[in-house]
Parts: structure tokens; sequence; C-alpha cells
């Protein structure tokens, strides 16, 4: 007979890592001081993770996958940094090497350089509570602090005149278009996208298209006018063959 694998040690790790801190907890001992709610700090995590995880031979280690950064403005006028992070927590039982990965998300804010140190804090302390179901309860922040946003403003919408001017100058410029270098050398710096902003939606998808047909346009001639070098008289169009050799089109 052969014999059954033996289960990765790692899963069993983890449940009796549930089993202490299910005992034990960790208390709410901390308070935010706008909100006046109680939470847990990631010192208060770390400290009762660290002999339970030695305890059963358990390893978190972490792994950064993405970093967001977006700067607003508080009521005050200051400036504050919103970081979100993606991160990865191998656990890693040390008896066989086996392991188990879990993924979250940390989100934090701060007026100077701590944002993303809070960022990463936050992303373990809930991989932590929720790979080991630690008890909770309330609104658990990232930081004892909260932070009065000032609402981002919506940006002003264009002018009827704006609008003309943008849509007849791009529409003009789309139509004089030669060739297909120039049309992606125009359209490399210019945005349908962008124009979009400024012009009514109808007006938007109208210049999509015009860019659209101005594209086929050119690339049919530029196919005509440039048969790839493998052609033979009979993979053309007798018309277009009679076309090319004498400059005009045969009898209708």
């Amino acid at each position: 007979m052969v014999a059954a694998a033996a289960a990765p040690k790692v899963y069993a790790a983890i449940a009796a890592v549930m089993a202490d801190l299910g005992k034990e907890g960790i208390s709410k001992d901390r308070q935010n001081t706008e909100q006046k709610y109680k939470f847990r700090g990631i010192d208060d995590v770390y400290n009762a993770l660290s002999p339970i995880l030695s305890r059963h031979n358990l390893c978190m280690l972490p792994r950064i996958l993405s970093r967001e950064v977006v700067e607003r403005k508080s009521r005050s006028g200051g400036a504050l940094f919103n970081v979100t992070v993606e991160a990865e927590f191998d656990l890693i039982c040390s008896e066989d090497a086996s392991k188990h990965t879990v993924r979250t998300f940390g989100e934090a804010m701060d007026s100077a350089d701590k944002a993303t140190n809070k960022a990463m804090s936050a992303a373990y302390k809930y991989a932590a509570m929720q790979a080991f179901a630690i008890p909770t309860e309330g609104d658990n922040d990232a930081d004892q602090t909260s932070h009065e946003v000032e609402p981002q403003e919506a940006a002003p919408k264009a002018s009827k005149a704006d609008s003309r001017e943008v849509y007849g100058r791009l529409s003009r410029a789309n139509r004089a278009l030669a060739d297909l270098p120039a049309f992606n050398a125009f359209w490399a710096k210019e945005s349908v996208q962008a124009a979009a902003k400024s012009l009514p939606a109808d007006w938007a998808k109208s210049l999509k298209a015009e860019k659209t047909d101005k594209f086929a346009e050119l690339d049919e001639r530029d196919a005509l006018s440039n048969p790839p070098d493998d052609a033979f008289p009979g993979d053309i169009d007798p018309r277009e063959s009679l076309d090319r050799q004498f400059g005009e089109v045969g009898a209708q």
C-alpha cells in the first residue's frame, strides 16, 4: 500500500493560533481621539500574536503587491496623503515549510510621511484578524485619529462656445490628414477621451466616428499604393491592377 501524504502542518498551526487567541483575545484598550470609539492598535496585535505564533512554529511574512497615493486637502487647508496598499502574507509552518497565503488591503491617511507605514500596519492587522478569526466589533480604523477631508471640487463644465472650438479644431484637423504617419502623429498628441471632457456625449461619439472613418480611408489608400512585396497579379482586383499600371480606372 502507498502511504498517504502527510497533511500540511500549516493548517494545524493556524488552528492552534486561533484556539489560543480565542482564549486570550486582544482587548480594546485604545480610544480614537475624535469619535471616542475603542479599538485595537497595531502594537496590541503584535504583542498578542508574536508569542502565540512562535509557540506554534508559525511565521507571518508580508509582501507588498501595490501602492497607490492620493493627495487630498484637509478642511484646515493642509495636505493629506491617502495611501492604499495591497499586500500578501505568507503563513509558513517552520516544521515542514508548508504555507498558506492570504491577501488583503490596507488604507491610511497622514499629513506627513507616515501614511504608507500606517497602511502597511492596517493591512497586517486586518489580515491577522481575518486569518485567525480574532473577535472584533465596532469601527476599527487604521489610526487612532480621523481626518476631516475637504470635498473634491467637480471639474467645471465647458461652455457651448468651448465645446464648438474643441470639436471644430479636431474635426477640421482630422479631415486634413493626408496619410497614416500624419494620422498617427496627430492622434498621438490629441485624444478623443480627453476632448470628451469638454464635449457633449453625442459630439464626442461623432468625433470618434470621424476618427475611425478617417483611419479606414487612409489605411485603404495606403494598402492600394503599397502592395505587399509578395503580391501577385492574381491577388489584386483587375481594376486596381489597371489603375496602378496606367494611372486610370478601366472602362465602366
